[in-house]
């Protein structure tokens, strides 16, 4: 969780590691994360970040129910033992059980620094 605005592009790689997820609520920022992800020199330990992406509109309304909504995904990608093999399925299964109420369209991409 960020602790102010900060620019994604200017956090070191060795502290972008820490993060097994990156949550999005944008899909130009989602882009934006996948392509600095992809032109980062690769680390030692060569790490799976799962980027997603909840593209909410900008608005304290929208922000907060996808607020909750990406709190309730949080927990459950918590649940898996195997994050990098269950992280799509449970991805694609919380979109179709829980985002039938809204247009807002779910992006997921593995990626690895």
């Amino acid at each position: 969780v960020k602790l102010a605005p900060q620019r994604w592009q200017d956090t070191p790689s060795v502290d972008v590691q820490k993060h097994d997820v990156v949550i999005a609520f944008e899909e130009r920022i989602f882009d934006a994360v996948i392509k600095d992800l992809q032109t980062r020199e690769p680390t030692e330990d060569f790490v799976p970040i799962h980027v997603i992406c909840l593209d909410t509109k900008d608005n304290p309304l929208e922000a907060k129910k996808q607020g909750r909504i990406a709190l309730e995904l949080c927990w459950l990608l918590e649940q898996a033992e195997d994050l990098v093999s269950e992280a799509p399925g449970l991805v694609d299964g919380f979109e179709e059980e829980r985002m039938t109420h809204t247009p807002i369209k779910v992006l997921y991409q593995l990626c690895y620094l």
